[in-house]
């Protein structure tokens, strides 16, 4: 496991093919596979629960009006899809135990 701050995606590969015995090769298809399954999901506006981890979901964000920080000029922001994690309640307790 990284003792950094953050884990890039290359060391979850090879943390993934460490535990498996996989070659990093296999390791990276099924890395890439659940990262693209879950977009794909999330694009057509499934959620997806993954029992124990967590849940993703998009929330809707409507259109509002903002400032440009530089100018002070109003900009109208458009509506977007916003990405959204909530972490399930195993992965609070592992995190604060």
């Amino acid at each position: 496991m990284a003792t950094r701050d953050a884990m890039t995606k290359a060391e979850l590969v090879e943390e993934v093919a460490g535990m498996t015995q996989l070659t990093k090769k296999h390791a990276e298809i099924i890395v890439n596979t659940v990262f693209e399954s879950i977009v794909d999901s999330l694009r057509v506006g499934a959620k997806i629960e993954l029992r124990g981890f967590g849940s993703f979901r998009v929330r809707n964000r409507g259109p509002r009006v903002g400032r440009n920080p530089k100018t002070g000029a109003r900009v109208d922001v458009p509506a977007k899809r916003i990405p959204y994690f909530k972490p399930g309640k195993e992965l609070k307790g592992l995190l604060n135990s």
